[in-house]
């Protein structure tokens, strides 16, 4: 899933900012900039859930239950970016309409994913039922809307704005560039602030979490994960200041990596939090080899042909496309 968020999370950023961009070039660049892999990226996505089913099933018969309106919304919002890519460019009175659906299905996805993390954080309702072979769902329709879910759902639209605008930082040249790193910098700003608000607020939702922060002796080491985003947070607003174009791109990606390690120490061992742990969750050790080989051969094959589609396009791009 951190493979999806660092392959996706830019694209999507760039659908949440097209409305600040100028129409005609600033936002055809950009478009231009995820033509070629924005399609490749979402691999990892149905790859993520694909794998979750086949390695945690029992997780996935309570997970996806819990979160499907958000999966709905998130698929509908992923075909209204797919559709509007393809048509904005063949009909020009009505390109307004579709950078409006390219707008609104980057944000529906990304407040989907936002609101289905933080609802699987605050804890899933579970209850044992012989008749469904195990566990299952327990909650209601509601039960994943919460000030903490909207939080993390908020904080997800900054987080994948700020990738997009790094991205454009690194891909585009000349006003558009200077206007992605002005957006960078508030964006970087209100990320921070974003991530503190969720890391104060985890903790309160149970002591579990509570305990694997802030007990003796483990606090010596989860002490750590604030302290490297401070570090990187300085690094990103120092490379942006010097005029850097990659790395404040390669650094905003290490402060979501820093939320993934801070989002396993919560949640360690639990697959699903308080309910259902890791080892509970997981298939019989026979699938798990069958996947494994199976990973093992598609996992490359796939970090291959992305790896030559972005050295393809490697190079800055602009309203005709790259050069």
């Amino acid at each position: 899933m951190f493979a999806y968020v660092v392959m996706d999370g830019f694209d999507l950023g760039i659908g949440i900012l097209f409305p600040t961009l100028k129409v005609g070039p600033e936002r055809d660049a950009a478009m231009n900039s995820i033509a070629p892999v924005w399609d490749g990226n979402e691999t990892w996505l149905v790859l993520g859930g694909g794998g979750l089913l086949a390695a945690f099933p029992l997780a996935y018969s309570i997970i996806l239950p819990a979160t499907y309106p958000l999966i709905i919304a998130m698929l509908l919002g992923l075909v209204f970016r797919g559709v509007a890519f393809e048509f904005r460019w063949r009909h020009a009175p009505h390109r307004p309409l579709w950078d409006a659906a390219f707008t609104i299905g980057s944000v529906v996805a990304t407040l989907a994913q936002g609101i289905a993390l933080g609802a699987i954080l605050q804890g899933i309702s579970v209850r044992s039922d012989a008749a469904a072979g195990g566990w299952t769902y327990a909650g209601g329709w509601l039960d994943r809307l919460s000030p903490f879910s909207l939080l993390t759902g908020a904080s997800l639209l900054v987080g994948y704005a700020l990738l997009g605008a790094c991205w454009l930082v690194w891909k585009t040249e000349a006003s558009g560039q200077a206007h992605a790193r002005r957006m960078a910098f508030w964006l970087a700003i209100a990320m921070l602030v974003a991530l503190a608000a969720v890391s104060a607020a985890t903790p309160f939702l149970s002591y579990a979490y509570w305990r694997r922060w802030f007990a003796v002796p483990g606090v010596f080491v989860t002490a750590q994960v604030p302290l490297l985003v401070l570090v990187t947070a300085v690094l990103f607003f120092r490379s942006l200041a010097r005029g850097g174009e990659r790395l404040p791109f390669l650094l905003a990606l290490g402060l979501f990596l820093l939320g993934f390690v801070g989002l396993g120490v919560s949640m360690y061992p639990y697959i699903v939090p308080q309910s259902l742990t890791i080892w509970q969750a997981a298939a019989p050790a026979q699938s798990q080899v069958f996947m494994l080989v199976g990973a093992a051969v598609i996992i490359p094959t796939i970090l291959a042909y992305t790896g030559w589609a972005y050295w393809v396009f490697r190079g800055k791009v602009a309203a005709e496309g790259y050069h």
